[in-house]
């Protein structure tokens, strides 16, 4: 939904305590005040039961705020309730086109621009039209052409309402979103009719946000804050833009100014929302846990916590508080609401709580929702069957995944570590390492494990089978490079075996033997054999 909330210059020129009261709660709705909003609007409808303008407005708080299903309820209401003026057609129209009857909205629309016709009514038709304009532009069943072509009357009808050109933006930048100047022309002009129009410079910052261009962007912002230091939504954009650039600290500053003119729980709310994509899961626990003292629970909540609970360090027993939140999670979830990172997050809690077994199990049931899942788990689920030694498990993920994408050297090479390892098919270990060899020619590593799988192969040395694998060992590794802590093992290992090569196979040279063996006892001159070979006492 929109963050700005557009009504007729009608209301703030009329006189009178509830006009006054009726523009106050419109500012609230702009300024993301939903909650002190609504309670303006219910005791409005108290007042005048039968005004559908408040109805109208009334719904449009609800449908700013995302809950549609409100909105409609008191549209609905307000067709009920006055069948004189045009603003309740419009909320019926609103109900019939989020419902898909488009037809039926038409009919809506015909009766209220019916009733504003004529010179004496230019300001109301602007006002019908732009809550035509703003359903086509901000429902999911968009009409940016329709929009545009009666925002060309809206102005013709009332030329210094800004709130046209604001729509007219929207409607423009929704169109093109590749090319923003046409919006932007649009925006510029609600600023030269209100220099201090904080929604303009907001709309135009987004803009820049939405383009990257983070100093453009961030100096809009200052100058809508600028003009009026209690709207609300330029701290959530440029919060949301700070933290998009990872710029947290000052973010975080933003919300905090946000929530200081919102204290809601709908507020908190959003907060919270932002820093659990922002992945700051200390904070979201925080706040999540202080609307649900507030009674403000839902599946969304329980999602947040789990997952930041499995991701937060600073909570003693915060695995378990996590995993409580998982359990009521798929207590009250609709099965349309769940997706794989759920099962992704239970898994890891269990993992937390040493129950490894049945948090791989979580992530098995997450990786086989669909493709994606697959894609960014079964490396890490094959990794964990590595670690506790059930190679046949990470074989099995690692083929799945093999079957999704190109696996990385990294993955070859532990696939072929799991086949020597587990089931000790050498013949398909020294195939993968051979792969890892020509991905990477100077990755010792997959030279000498190439060598260890065809020695497996050739236990009594009969073939000498991992003779040329070990030389490319020694091939590779060379100089002081010999002498580093992650080669020093493997260069011992090749000399040793291609030492004992040329002293007992048909290719006996004694050079050579003494020249392995002195490899060997330069890395390590306690080697006991190496110094028999050598006649070193």
């Amino acid at each position: 939904m929109k963050t700005t909330v557009l009504f007729s210059a009608l209301f703030l020129s009329v006189s009178g305590l509830f006009a006054q009261t009726l523009s106050e709660a419109i500012k609230k709705t702009e300024n993301e005040r939903y909650a002190d909003a609504l309670i303006d609007f219910k005791a409005l409808v108290a007042k005048e039961p039968t005004n559908g303008d408040v109805y109208f407005y009334y719904g449009d708080c609800y449908f700013e705020k995302g809950e549609v299903d409100s909105a409609i309820l008191v549209w609905n209401k307000g067709s009920e309730m006055d069948k004189l003026t045009p603003m309740p057609l419009i909320g019926k129209f609103r109900v019939l086109w989020l419902k898909g009857d488009k037809a039926g909205a038409q009919g809506e629309v015909l009766k209220a621009m019916e009733l504003t016709k004529g010179k004496k009514t230019n300001l109301k038709r602007a006002e019908v039209i732009r809550g035509i304009a703003e359903m086509y532009i901000e429902s999911d069943n968009k009409d940016l052409d329709q929009a545009l072509t009666l925002l060309q009357e809206a102005i013709t009808k009332d030329p210094s309402n800004e709130d046209n050109y604001l729509l007219q933006g929207d409607a423009l930048y929704a169109k093109t979103p590749q090319d923003a100047s046409p919006a932007i022309k649009s925006y510029n002009i609600v600023l030269d009719i209100n220099k201090n129009s904080p929604r303009g410079k907001l709309r135009v910052a987004n803009i820049y946000q939405a383009a990257q261009n983070y100093e453009d962007a961030n100096k809009i912002y200052k100058e809508a804050i600028a003009i009026d230091s209690t709207f609300a939504p330029a701290y959530r954009e440029r919060a949301e833009m700070f933290m998009r650039f990872d710029k947290m600290k000052l973010a975080i500053q933003d919300w905090k100014k946000y929530l200081a003119l919102n204290s809601n729980v709908e507020s908190r709310y959003r907060y919270a929302n932002a820093m659990f994509a922002a992945k700051q899961y200390c904070e979201v626990i925080e706040e999540v846990n202080t609307i649900n003292q507030a009674g403000f629970r839902n599946f969304y909540t329980e999602r947040m916590l789990a997952g930041s609970y499995a991701e937060c360090q600073d909570y003693k027993g915060g695995a378990q508080f996590g995993l409580d939140a998982s359990d009521r999670f798929f207590t009250v979830v609709p099965a349309a609401n769940i997706n794989f990172i759920d099962y992704k997050t239970r898994g890891s809690l269990l993992m937390k709580l040493g129950q490894d077994s049945l948090g791989l199990l979580e992530w098995e049931r997450a990786a086989g929702m669909n493709e994606n899942a697959a894609k960014e788990l079964t490396l890490e689920i094959a990794k964990s069957y590595y670690k506790t030694k059930k190679y046949d498990k990470a074989i099995e993920m690692y083929l799945k995944r093999q079957a999704l994408v190109e696996l990385t050297l990294a993955e070859v090479y532990n696939l072929g570590q799991c086949y020597y390892a587990g089931p000790k098919n050498f013949k398909e270990a020294d195939t993968l390492f051979g792969k890892v060899a020509a991905m990477s020619p100077n990755y010792a590593p997959a030279y000498l494990w190439r060598a260890r799988s065809n020695y497996q192969m050739d236990l009594k040395n009969e073939l000498w089978l991992a003779k040329p694998h070990y030389a490319k060992v020694l091939e590779v590794v060379v100089g002081e490079d010999r002498k580093k802590d992650s080669n020093k093992k493997m260069v011992i290992e090749s000399a040793r075996y291609l030492g004992n090569y040329y002293a007992n196979s048909i290719e006996k040279d004694k050079a050579k033997v003494l020249e392995n063996f002195q490899i060997v006892y330069d890395l390590d001159p306690n080697d006991t054999q190496a110094k028999q070979i050598l006649g070193i006492k």
